[in-house]
């Protein structure tokens, strides 16, 4: 397929649903080859068909990215299958209680933690070496408003987002030189099944469409640059 990601191989994390998918779907139309995981293999499965029957080059691995070994097996998946990785999307993400602090339980703080940010790294680490080979990558990291700027209530999935954000500064510090660049990227209120978790009573009729956060992410991708490399983008500042 021709397009603007042609012959492109991308990783995409959190592929069964939502922004996820959405982005998957977009990347395989552009003619990218598509690599997605998820820890839930029904959700998977449908995402891949979706992308085969429309065209689209895709593989899917069922993968638990808080897992340094499961992430490693992962990016040499799409490494030995495709020769190669251009593109990681860093999605994957779970919300965690909506609790202050003093009553965070530890058991939760330290599952948040697990996929957020330690899977977040693993995922960064082993695609950071590959494309480091490469001579050329990118890694966009899905992130929030909350990690940004802390507020009351989001416990440690703000922590955590406000660790992927220094975690892609440091990564585009030591990459640039290399050809490989890391950002992150706010899609806002969206309407995703863990919008729904944070925020029940929202009318969801207002929030914006996972495919427009797609949108967005193809536009980084493709616009990723030493200039860029390092920033924090939302709709409202991409370049």
């Amino acid at each position: 397929m021709g397009g603007r990601l042609a012959n492109v191989v991308a990783i995409i994390t959190g592929a069964g649903r939502g922004i996820g998918r959405a982005t998957a779907e977009l990347f395989a139309r552009e003619g990218a080859r598509v690599v997605l995981c998820s820890r839930t293999s029904r959700e998977l499965r449908a995402a891949l068909s979706t992308i085969k029957a429309a065209g689209g080059e895709a593989a899917a691995r069922v993968t638990d990215i808080g897992s340094p070994r499961q992430a490693r097996a992962l990016v040499r998946f799409a490494v030995r299958r495709y020769g190669r990785l251009d593109l990681l999307i860093n999605n994957a993400g779970i919300l965690g209680p909506r609790v202050p602090i003093s009553d965070y339980p530890i058991r939760e703080w330290q599952r948040v933690l697990r996929i957020n940010l330690s899977g977040t790294f693993y995922m960064s680490r082993e695609a950071a070496r590959v494309m480091a080979a490469q001579g050329h990558g990118c890694i966009i990291t899905l992130s929030s408003s909350v990690g940004r700027a802390g507020r009351a209530g989001w416990g440690a999935y703000a922590v955590s987002k406000f660790g992927v954000e220094g975690l892609m500064q440091v990564l585009a510090d030591e990459l640039r030189s290399v050809g490989v660049y890391a950002m992150t990227f706010n899609p806002g209120a969206t309407r995703t099944a863990m919008r729904a978790e944070a925020y029940p009573r929202e009318d969801r009729d207002r929030l914006r469409h996972p495919p427009l956060s797609a949108r967005a992410l193809l536009q980084l991708a493709t616009n990723a640059s030493p200039a860029i490399s390092g920033n924090a983008f939302d709709l409202e500042n991409l370049p």
